[in-house]
């Protein structure tokens, strides 16, 4: 947690000094080497007392709309949310308890998703109610067999 100090200075430049720092060229590469890893987590080894959550996701946003990924980067950000929320997989039975995870899990992804893709996102969430994976199903990255399945790469 961050007590106000993320802010102060040039922000982006600090970002990506401690990216750098680090031995990766882009904040997208330093995520991907974590893609189970929470924002706040990612944040957090980048920064614990000057680096926030939205500032490593608004870096991410940037660098996928400069690559055209951002269909890849909002199924990573899925995959963050699926291995907090469920970190043993999907659930085996869908019971009160196990639906609100998934429940917390598929909004906190709709509210990390760029506009341009909510359409999609809602579709996706959609398709897992309606046929949720196998049970202890836990997506390792973005380029999980069903994850490309529910949202495809489109970019061109």
């Amino acid at each position: 947690m961050t007590d106000g100090r993320s802010w102060d200075g040039n922000w982006k430049a600090r970002l990506y000094e401690r990216v750098r720092e680090r031995g990766y060229d882009s904040l997208t590469a330093f995520a991907e080497a974590r893609p189970t890893a929470s924002l706040l987590e990612l944040a957090d080894e980048l920064g614990p007392d000057d680096v926030a959550a939205v500032q490593v996701f608004s870096g991410l946003v940037a660098e996928a709309e400069r690559s055209r990924k951002l269909t890849r980067l909002v199924r990573g950000q899925l995959v963050r949310e699926l291995a907090e929320a469920l970190p043993n997989g999907w659930p085996d039975v869908l019971d009160d308890a196990t639906r609100f995870k998934v429940a917390v899990a598929l909004a906190r992804w709709g509210t990390f998703t760029p506009e341009t893709h909510d359409q999609h996102v809602e579709r996706a969430k959609a398709a897992l109610r309606a046929s949720p994976p196998p049970p202890g199903w836990r997506p390792r990255g973005p380029d999980d067999e069903l994850l490309l399945t529910l949202l495809p790469d489109e970019e061109a």
